[in-house]
């Protein structure tokens, strides 16, 4: 037999990465098979596109399929097209009636089945493609299974290797594989079927006969079903299957639940225990779906219509857990926005997929004209609250939260752990048409990222609450961020530095912002910034030499010192103050450092630079002002010829700023301008 081989993608296409429902959000998916191989799950779905012109527009439209990978059902990954309908030899390349596949692996082969409608006759038929891999390349068979007509095939395979073919036609039928998983094994029966009259009345003329195989699967309820999916689990045998169970006929158009049988045979006869989803609440037709164990927990991948709530023949893929009864019975599963899965605290973490809420909160789409986007949810006002389970805050170390929100009225947003009363791990003021300062926000209706400090960072997996405290908001998403390492901490019994290799100084001891009201930079004249820099803040200002962890007392506030190395040839005072500060603008910084020069160095020259006004002090003496609202350059200002004494010099400085960053640079210079990089230790 001819083969020819079905050409996978070259890339593969990581996903919007998705631990909520649905977990397929840059295509339609349906029909849903899950599979475990390898270690991870995957998941062959039917792709439904919208029909092409010529096409039946309200009516299910197939083309292709692609196949999903996951190793913690939170991250997916498409590897691309694995079969399209114009590959297929005997099938109608326009036919659109790839619906849903599965896959399975036996001899050393992955084995996929799938529909299709063929290109000559009637009714639809079952092909099958091969592959040494789960995701492929597959090569296709040139003729369908013979005996088989009809759709949504599923294979088991039995502890002893039997493998048994489910499939919708003709009720659900059901039959054994040959060992080449290419053949029904045993006799195909001739079916005839009746003589059906034109559209005159006249009689037509009779149909063939078709060879069937396989057999009726007994003991299934009354009413349409299709879509079989067949598993093990211990010694019962389950077939599940889509059920319309309500009352069809003229006026009524009852919509699908998900049933299941168990039998102690692959091929029954059944009994019929009951439903596992009941019907969609929103009126989707159909629904489709798979069972499969990963890491000892069962799941159920199904479909609904989330990106075309007005068209339920465009669906997508979500997943919920399941639960066994002692007896074997499955427990009724209810569908989630939240899904499963444990969402990393550093990844994207859509917030309005909730896991529950306050009665007041609503979800809708960000925009309705393009679903897509997805969803928000609306907290009402004060007390309004949505609790997110399952999230990994384990790679978080030094932290931050970006919330996307919306809001018309000023409020504010707690992000908590556990529950609307659970410990703040977080906290963003949203003003709207607000002046006051750098924190202005003009929101206006629009979306925007508020980004804020931990105040605490949990430990390992946990839940997220978000809560209201003032006015209403809209939340589209929530996602925590690592800052890059700007600084390390210094410990008392580290052994001392030496400045890096163009000459700059990275090692000092920081005190905590000192809040200062500065509306504007332009304030900053010489006479200004000296009555600034030489007021008192604190006691022993310009002789005590500070130890990490020591507190001062500057008016309200209470400071300590930080020792701290800095990863860059500049000290970034905006990381530090939005880490330990009370706010990150309008601040003055202390900074000192202690140079042990042991043989004294003459005509030397302090070199600095600083995002904001700064004076500078060797020894107890004025060495450098840098004035004016300035950012920092290297060597901005260079003080007049110093002499470092030998033994401990203390160097000091002050910086500060109004709206907007702030940062600093220092080093020495010799008489011809060339950075200091020996000699010198930085002890603290």
């Amino acid at each position: 037999m001819t083969i020819k081989p079905i050409l996978l993608s070259l890339s593969l296409l990581p996903l919007w990465a998705s631990a909520q429902n649905p977990v397929i959000r840059d295509q339609f998916a349906a029909d849903p098979t899950a599979r475990v191989f390898n270690g991870k799950v995957y998941v062959y779905p039917s792709h439904d596109i919208f029909p092409p012109e010529g096409q039946r527009q309200d009516w299910f439209c197939m083309a292709d399929y692609h196949v999903f990978s996951s190793e913690n059902l939170t991250d997916w990954t498409d590897h691309g097209r694995i079969l399209s309908q114009d590959q297929v030899p005997w099938g109608n390349p326009t036919g659109y009636s790839m619906w849903a596949p599965d896959c399975v692996y036996k001899n050393g082969k992955y084995y996929f089945f799938y529909p299709n409608a063929p290109k000559s006759g009637r009714g639809f038929a079952i092909g099958v493609a091969t592959a040494d891999r789960p995701e492929g390349p597959f090569t296709y068979e040139q003729e369908p299974i013979k005996g088989v007509s009809g759709i949504d095939p599923c294979v088991l395979i039995d502890d002893d290797g039997s493998a048994y073919l489910y499939w919708s036609g003709m009720g659900i039928r059901g039959g054994k594989l040959k060992d080449n998983m290419k053949e029904l094994d045993g006799e195909l029966t001739e079916m005839k079927f009746p003589r059906r009259p034109d559209a005159e009345g006249n009689a037509a003329p009779p149909m063939p006969p078709m060879l069937v195989g396989g057999q009726v699967m007994e003991g299934l309820p009354d009413g349409f079903k299709e879509g079989p999916f067949a598993f093990k689990r211990g010694s019962w045998y389950y077939l599940t299957f889509p059920w319309v169970r309500g009352e069809t006929g003229e006026g009524k158009n009852p919509t699908e639940t998900l049933a299941y049988a168990m039998s102690k045979s692959p091929l029954g006869p059944w009994d019929f225990k009951g439903i596992i989803m009941a019907e969609h609440d929103n009126g989707c037709w159909t629904n489709h779906h798979s069972l499969v164990e990963y890491k000892g927990q069962w799941y159920l991948f199904y479909h609904r219509n989330d990106f075309s709530p007005n068209d339920d023949k465009r669906r997508s893929v979500r997943i919920e857990r399941v639960t066994f009864n002692a007896d074997g019975t499955i427990q009724e599963v209810h569908e989630t926005m939240r899904g499963v899965g444990v969402n990393p605290a550093l990844s994207r973490i859509d917030i309005d997929r909730y896991s529950e809420a306050s009665d007041d909160v609503k979800t809708d789409f960000v925009d309705a004209n393009n679903t897509w986007r997805t969803w928000k949810a609306t907290l009402a006002g004060k007390n309004s609250w949505v609790r997110y389970n399952d999230v990994d805050f384990n790679g978080v170390t030094d932290g931050y939260v970006v919330v996307c929100a919306q809001a018309q009225n000023n409020t504010k947003i707690y992000i908590r752990e556990k529950s609307a009363n659970g410990k703040i791990i977080a906290q963003l003021p949203m003003t709207v048409k607000s002046e006051q300062g750098p924190f202005r926000r003009d929101m206006s209706g629009q979306w925007l990222t508020l980004t804020a400090s931990l105040e605490y960072t949990p430990k390992g997996v946990t839940d997220l609450c978000v809560t209201c405290e003032d006015e209403g908001v809209s939340i589209d998403w929530v996602m925590f961020k690592n800052r890059p390492k700007y600084f390390s901490e210094v410990s008392a019994t580290a052994a001392p530095a030496t400045p890096d290799s163009e000459g700059y100084i990275r090692r000092w001891m920081l005190l905590e912002p000192i809040k200062q009201d500065i509306r504007s930079n332009i304030v900053f004249t010489d006479s200004y910034l000296r009555e600034a820099f030489n007021k008192t803040y604190f006691k022993g200002q310009q002789s005590v030499l500070p130890k990490a962890g020591q507190k001062v007392k500057v008016e309200q506030q209470t400071l300590a010192w930080h020792a701290l190395e800095s990863e860059n040839y500049n000290m970034k005072l905006f990381r530090f103050a939005e880490k330990w500060g009370d706010q990150t603008y309008g601040s003055l910084f202390w900074v000192v450092t202690v140079i042990d020069c042991p043989e004294g160095m003459e005509g030397v020259r302090l070199a600095a630079g600083s995002n904001g006004a700064s004076m500078w002090w060797l020894n107890g003496e004025e060495a450098l002002l840098l004035s004016g609202d300035r950012r920092m350059v290297e060597d901005d200002g260079v003080s007049q010829r110093l002499t470092l004494k030998p033994g401990r010099n203390i160097l000091r400085g002050a910086i500060i700023n109004g709206p907007g960053l702030s940062d600093f640079c220092v080093r020495f210079i010799d008489e011809k301008g060339q950075p200091v990089t020996k000699g010198l230790k930085i002890v603290l």
